[in-house]
């Protein structure tokens, strides 16, 4: 199945939780497979008021989202999340962050994907890691 960033964007749209984020896909590739994502800074997403520090749960879903897409990209099956690691490297500042994931396996029934997460200034800000169960069409949908 060929990705593009218009059909993440939809399948993103689709999801309400996704949607009430804001995650919006710039680049998406299948070999490597790989996904950029961008999370913009609302007032639902700071960790505390008027701080404009992210929240490190809109942090998480970020990482889980663009590796899920990543393993998506690469295998063209729907990818429910089995489990999920993020390290927070520093506090997440700014009017967004950028999610860039790669599939670095993607096997018969699971893909796993690596994420780094950098702020305006391109710095660190947070890495994770996702395991993804692979579901062919017949057996369910994408998460």
């Amino acid at each position: 199945m060929a990705l593009s960033i218009e059909r993440i964007q939809a399948l993103l749209d689709d999801s309400p939780f996704i949607a009430f984020l804001g995650i919006r896909c710039t680049a998406v590739s299948e070999s490597p497979a790989t996904t950029t994502l961008e999370l913009p800074m609302a007032p639902a997403l700071e960790r505390g008021r008027g701080s404009n520090q992210f929240h490190g749960g809109a942090i998480a879903s970020l990482i889980d989202t663009a590796g899920d897409f990543a393993v998506i990209a690469g295998s063209g099956a729907g990818v429910p999340t089995i489990d999920l690691r993020v390290d927070y490297l520093r506090p997440a500042f700014g009017p967004r962050l950028t999610a860039t994931a790669s599939a670095r396996r993607i096997g018969r029934t699971i893909g796993v994907a690596d994420v780094d997460v950098f702020d305006d200034d391109q710095r660190l800000v947070a890495v994770g890691r996702g395991c993804f169960a692979i579901v062919s069409s017949s057996e369910g949908k994408n998460s």
